[in-house]
């Protein structure tokens, strides 16, 4: 008998605040408009940190610095169209927003960003793409912080991977 070997899926988001408001992303899923925090899968070839900062500027257009990791989160969904089953496996984190580039165009799918206060995260969840949307955002209120050296990037995965 053959086993496959279970790979969750690897997430990266930046959980971003400023003056009490978080900053969502309104995207096309394939269950419809959802809301989420700005995030998306590691790619071959950079860090957890490189690739929260990448899809922080490719989905609202803020530069974005990584500071602190917020958490390491385990989710699973099933999508209602196909049956197919996913499990996530996310790293989250906080840190610093930087300049905003107007002009750039956000990634395919992102209909527009979102600045919310906290209660009205928490009112929108039947809209969220994750339960792992508010969870992040609890666990940045409550002030959970950890340090960036607790997730450690070996320099081979750095490498340029061939195509």
């Amino acid at each position: 008998m053959t086993q496959t070997r279970w790979k969750p899926s690897v997430t990266v988001a930046a959980i971003i605040e400023r003056d009490g408001r978080y900053l969502l992303v309104e995207e096309h899923t394939p269950e419809g408009l959802r809301l989420n925090n700005a995030a998306g899968h590691l790619e071959p070839g950079e860090s957890p940190i490189e690739a929260c900062a990448r899809e922080a500027l490719e989905e609202t257009g803020y530069a974005f610095e990584p500071t602190g990791v917020l958490g390491v989160y385990l989710s699973r969904f099933q999508r209602p169209s196909t049956g197919e089953d996913i499990t996530y496996l996310r790293l989250a984190f906080c840190g610093r927003l930087g300049a905003h580039d107007s002009a750039r165009a956000l990634d395919h799918g992102i209909v527009r960003t979102l600045w919310m206060p906290p209660e009205e995260v928490r009112a929108s969840t039947p809209r969220h793409r994750s339960p792992l949307v508010l969870r992040c955002i609890e666990d940045h209120l409550a002030g959970q912080r950890f340090d960036l050296s607790l997730i450690y990037t070996d320099p081979s995965v750095l490498r340029a991977v061939a195509p």
